[in-house]
């Protein structure tokens, strides 16, 4: 029997497939959900209709994907891993040449009802891709440098499109994404320690450039690293939205001030409080008991993914399941680091909790992905 016929016989089919969702993942996936919800009608004022009606709704679509997908084999995804990346890599050709521009960035293409990010979309096709391509390749040759040289060739190209539009912030998802996949797949560290000194001595390249005709970044980027070293010395333009998050969340205390009693985002001090800052406003209602709380949800979720994908006998699976996994520890970790300070500010939504339709759609897609591959993992 064939490997592919092999796999269409393994296929659980009709009422196994619907058990053998991972459904302690939509258990938490739910949950981190709501809280968002809570926190919507919160900074909304006590409105629903405002913010949370719409998030509900994309919500309950983006349930109804993850489920549906999770019903698709995995050869599927491995038959469609190379058209998905060329067709994202064309619509970033794409948005450089003719894309929407928003906020000083040009990252979208107008399709008339909805507005097309397809930076999202190539998180999801490149680990789609380095999951195929790590299972095809023949374990022996994984680090040989001809055969890392491919891989970081994949993730170097769109990475640049996504630096031009500009968006700092994606690119280095991209980068770290693609990296967590080829780290799984069991690429050697002295790779990983040669992109580390690179990294270290691009930093010190940008930072040496500022001010000359070869300036690295833009003006608004530097500004960001000013603000992220000493907020204090602008308190009332670029450090003023890092200081009024931190006193949120310093003023959040134990056990917090209560649903909708937050001084901070009640008084509109907070900016973007419905997107990027919406962990402060749910840090100043509920205190550090709520937002470890949140934390340990979505620890939990990245665990039960990374169970699945250590348990999972299916190469292309599991690799798909950590790049997954990791892609969505990015988005939280940076959001909460950014609010607090520990990280440059870059525009990071919180991942389910945030107000927005792309990233939350997106994120829907890969967890169909990961529930896709605990499903039809060898049994």
């Amino acid at each position: 029997m064939s490997y592919l016929n092999y796999q269409v016989a393994q296929t659980p089919t009709g009422l196994r497939k619907f058990l053998f969702i991972n459904w302690p993942l939509v258990f938490l996936i739910t949950a981190v959900a709501c809280t968002g919800f809570l926190m919507l009608i919160s900074v909304a004022g006590g409105r629903a209709d405002t913010w949370a009606e719409p998030q509900m709704y994309r919500f309950a679509v983006g349930m109804v994907m993850m489920i549906g997908l999770a019903f698709v084999p995995m050869w599927f995804w491995r038959g469609i891993s190379v058209p998905f990346y060329v067709l994202c890599f064309l619509l970033l050709v794409a948005v450089d040449l003719f894309g929407t521009i928003g906020m000083g960035a040009q990252r979208w293409i107008d399709l008339g009802p909805i507005r097309l990010q397809p930076s999202e979309l190539m998180k999801i096709a490149l680990i789609l891709l380095l999951a195929a391509y790590y299972d095809w390749l023949d374990p022996d040759r994984v680090s040989r440098p001809l055969w890392v040289l491919i891989p970081v060739v994949l993730i170097l190209v769109p990475t640049a499109l996504v630096l031009i539009q500009p968006d700092l912030g994606t690119s280095i998802m991209l980068v770290t994404g693609g990296g967590i996949v080829m780290f799984a797949a069991g690429v050697s560290l002295w790779y990983f320690g040669v992109v580390i000194a690179m990294a270290v001595g691009l930093v010190v390249a940008v930072m040496q450039s500022r001010g000359t005709d070869w300036q690295l970044l833009k003006d608004y980027q530097f500004r960001r690293i000013d603000t992220f070293l000493d907020p204090t010395a602008d308190p009332l333009g670029a450090g003023y939205n890092i200081i009024q998050s931190q006193i949120a969340l310093g003023s959040g205390g134990w056990s917090g001030r209560g649903f909708m009693q937050g001084t901070q985002s009640r008084l509109n001090f907070l900016p973007e409080k419905h997107t990027d800052f919406i962990f402060t406003v749910l840090a100043e209602e509920f205190g550090f008991i709520g937002a470890s709380s949140l934390l340990a949800l979505y620890l939990l979720i990245v665990g039960f993914c990374l169970y699945s994908a250590l348990t999972n006998r299916d190469r292309f699976a599991s690799l798909i399941t950590i790049g997954i996994s990791g892609t969505f520890f990015l988005y939280f970790a940076i959001n909460m680091a950014t609010v607090m300070g520990l990280l440059p500010a870059k525009g990071s939504p919180l991942p389910l909790v945030s107000y927005g339709g792309t990233s939350l759609m997106i994120l829907m897609i890969g967890f169909g992905l990961v529930q896709s591959a605990h499903v039809h993992r060898p049994r």
